[in-house]
């Protein structure tokens, strides 16, 4: 079941053609419309956005992010100069308010096709001096991953709980800065602090976008994702890893069953990974999953990795030419 916050648009919001177990009509501040709906539990909030007092306030938007599941937020903006504003979209997205339209026919259609970040990077000013027009279309392509001037952004996933991809991403931005520029990204979190490196930063996913930008300059930015949706919209390539033991793969099943099916045909590694090539086929086999490489548990006090090598040169950032002292030869350019 549904609720709807309406004021200017109540009429027209009247005949859309979903259940509604609550409605509410007038204007109301954010905390107003936290307090009502705090214990109550709703399929979907389609809000007329003139429905919320300061809409046009960004921060109150921001107030409401925080405040509210966004994944279950429909906003019917009014078309008013300051809610069609690029600016104003952009910074919705960065709220991962990912689900707004201009008509009432666009909700039905937001309500039945639920926008993913993908669905909407093309309103998404990672640049804040960018200017450039936005035209709103209910059915608008998919755009590709942002380019960010030269650098290829690259993000690591755990799939399995605690996969490892704080540490490979630090231990691969290790390896990397031998030859290139590389800086590294966690979000929502601050684990990289006990790292005690520079070109280690920690964010939230709001200033994802923005943060890449900054470090444009860089070859490579390396991305430890969390729980972060947009940052696979973002990225050039995204890494899924897997712990492949038991009672990792069984945890994940039996809290969501279709984890793995999520992610087929795409970038898997196994990572931490114990298995025998013959146990990688069977999991290949077992989990209709296609393997894109397998690493071992990882020394991450060494700056010299072969495996890690190894699984870097299949990414494509250098060809690995061996030597004594793991330096690498023949470089021939990045991951495209």
């Amino acid at each position: 079941m549904n609720v709807i916050i309406a004021n200017k648009y109540r009429d027209a919001l009247a005949d859309l053609d979903v259940e509604v177990i609550k409605k509410l009509e007038g204007e109301f501040t954010v905390d107003e419309i936290v307090e009502t709906f705090k214990n109550f539990f709703f399929q979907k909030m389609i809000l007329d956005i003139t429905a919320l007092k300061d809409y046009k306030n960004i921060k109150t938007l921001q107030q409401l992010a925080f405040s509210l599941a966004t994944d279950k937020l429909i906003l019917l903006l009014d078309g008013s100069p300051e809610t069609s504003n690029p600016e104003y979209l952009s910074d919705l997205i960065s709220m991962n308010i990912y689900n707004f339209t201009m008509n009432v026919e666009g909700i039905k259609w937001l309500y039945d096709h639920p926008n993913s970040y993908r669905d909407v990077a093309q309103y998404h000013q990672l640049d804040t001096n960018h200017q450039a027009a936005v035209t709103m279309s209910n059915n608008s392509d998919v755009m590709a991953p942002q380019e960010f001037g030269k650098s290829t952004v690259i993000c690591f996933k755990n799939v399995t709980e605690g996969a490892g991809a704080t540490t490979l991403v630090y231990i691969a931005k290790k390896q990397l800065e031998k030859n290139y520029k590389v800086v590294a990204i966690e979000l929502d979190k601050h684990d990289f602090m006990y790292y005690d490196d520079k070109n280690l930063v920690s964010v939230s996913s709001t200033e994802l976008g923005n943060t890449i930008a900054k470090y444009n300059n860089m070859d490579i930015v390396l991305i430890d994702a969390n729980r972060s949706v947009s940052a696979e919209g973002l990225s050039n390539e995204v890494i899924y890893l897997i712990e492949p033991s038991k009672i990792k793969l069984n945890k994940l099943l039996a809290k969501s069953p279709t984890a793995l099916s999520s992610i087929k045909n795409k970038k898997v590694v196994l990572n931490k990974c114990a298995l025998t090539n013959q146990d990688v086929s069977d999991f290949e086999y077992e989990t209709k999953l296609n393997v894109f490489f397998k690493l071992p548990a990882l020394n991450d006090q060494s700056s010299n990795n072969k495996e890690l090598d190894e699984f870097l040169s299949k990414l494509g950032f250098y060809k690995q030419t061996a030597s004594s002292t793991g330096d690498k030869k023949g470089v021939t350019g990045l991951f495209k």
